[in-house]
């Protein structure tokens, strides 16, 4: 009792249940939440913690709000997570993740183990493989990033990094690919490194072991990886600025395309491989929905944006007729017609279910490859971590099979764009 109040009846069930609430009082449990699918053993909800949504699901030893309030709205939390502070919504934090306060993650982020984040940081619909860290201040929304063995070999992003994601013409078919799904995935590739006060111009490709210098904005793309980026002369450019006409819309559009069929074979990895890595978890399977729940969203807000950008490409063409000459605009027309006139061709592409039908027998011989090697008491990370070179080369080729056709297939419909 306090005074003539009682404590709200989730809040002491959720103590009865050995949930730590060092100040319950200060915590907030919306009707929705479903206690039944917050866990009892080690999770403590710090002063100022608010939950809300009946998809909200909180495993095992997580820490919310020990920096600063925390408010957590349809999110599934893994084992062993610390959300320091901030708001979270929509997304998924698989074991062992770390946030610092003043964090805004919203929806469609897939976090995956011991994936790390500072101070202040913004993510939408982002995707972090195993160990990728990032520093504070930064806004990495619309991308995707792996690289990196382990904590001390990981991929990262410097402090005060912005992922440019919007357009001057106001589309956000913007999202960039850093590192790939088909290497990435086997968690052996050389790690990323994006100097801190530097920014990425989306959409964009970077491969695995590349290094982006500090301060550097980046704007085009370095698929092959391996390199050591760097620029920003700071010489002044002025030059016409025509709302609604477009440039560069065939790397635009092979980069939306690439993106979007990495985002599919993911999947394919959740429901092939993934999912037998969560029988054995704690609200296991309710934490492999979310993650899948988060991929749909992921490929749903892809394909929205470039149908959007797509239907611009008409009033690009007309605007350059009237205003532009010169072979720079004449050799994107073709590329511009094309998607306006193809979208409904090129969005079936990535609709029809080819990554389930693509390389079956590349991913049946990995799979037996990882059946083979597979241990018991080793978890998902230390088992991909144990494939000899035969297993790794299955699944990469599975993937990247995946990923190629679905390429290939959507840029059937545009050659113009290749």
């Amino acid at each position: 009792m306090n005074g003539n109040y009682t404590l709200p009846e989730k809040v002491i069930k959720l103590m009865e249940k050995g949930v730590g609430i060092p100040n319950p009082w200060s915590v907030e449990i919306g009707e929705d939440v479903d206690i039944e699918r917050i866990s009892g053993k080690g999770v403590v909800l710090h002063s100022g913690t608010k939950l809300y949504g009946n998809k909200t699901l909180i495993c095992a030893d997580t820490k919310l709000g020990y920096e600063a309030p925390a408010t957590v709205v349809n999110c599934q939390i893994g084992q062993g997570v610390q959300l320091g502070g901030g708001f979270f919504k929509g997304s998924v934090f698989l074991d062992g993740v770390e946030i610092g306060y003043g964090a805004h993650v919203r929806d469609g982020c897939i976090l995956e183990e011991e994936a790390k984040a500072a101070h202040t940081v913004g993510l939408k619909q982002t995707i972090l493989f195993p160990f990728v860290t990032l520093g504070s201040l930064i806004n990495f929304c619309d991308c995707f990033m792996s690289g990196g063995t382990d904590r001390k070999n990981h991929s990262e992003v410097g402090s005060s990094y912005i992922h440019f994601n919007y357009t001057p013409n106001q589309d956000k078919a913007t999202a960039s690919l850093i590192g790939d799904v088909s290497k990435g995935v086997m968690l052996n590739q050389p790690p990323i490194f994006l100097g801190g006060q530097g920014g990425l111009v989306g959409p964009a490709r970077i491969g695995h072991g590349t290094v982006i210098a500090a301060g550097t904005i980046y704007k085009t793309d370095c698929p092959e990886g391996g390199k050591l980026l760097t620029g920003n002369s700071g010489t002044r450019v002025e030059k016409d600025f025509t709302r609604g006409l477009y440039y560069n819309v065939g790397r635009k559009t092979r980069n939306n395309i690439y993106y979007i069929a990495n985002l599919l074979a993911l999947k394919q990895w959740y429901a092939q491989v993934r999912l037998s890595f969560f029988h054995n978890h704690e609200f296991g399977q309710e934490l492999l929905k979310g993650a899948v729940e988060k991929l749909d969203m992921a490929i749903e807000e892809r394909l929205k944006r470039f149908r959007a950008f797509s239907q611009n490409m008409d009033a690009s063409v007309k605007i350059g007729k009237n205003i532009s000459t010169g072979e720079k605009r004449n050799s994107t027309t073709g590329c511009e017609k094309e998607l306006f006139d193809n979208w409904p061709q090129i969005e079936e592409c990535f609709t029809k279910g080819l990554e389930k039908i693509t390389a079956l027998k590349e991913r049946d011989s990995f799979l037996d490859a990882l059946n083979r090697g597979r241990q018991a008491g080793k978890d998902y990370v230390e088992t991909i971590q144990s494939l000899d070179e035969n297993g790794i080369s299955f699944g990469t080729s599975w993937l990247q099979s995946i990923i190629d056709r679905i390429t290939q297939e959507a840029l059937d419909v545009v050659p113009s764009c290749r």
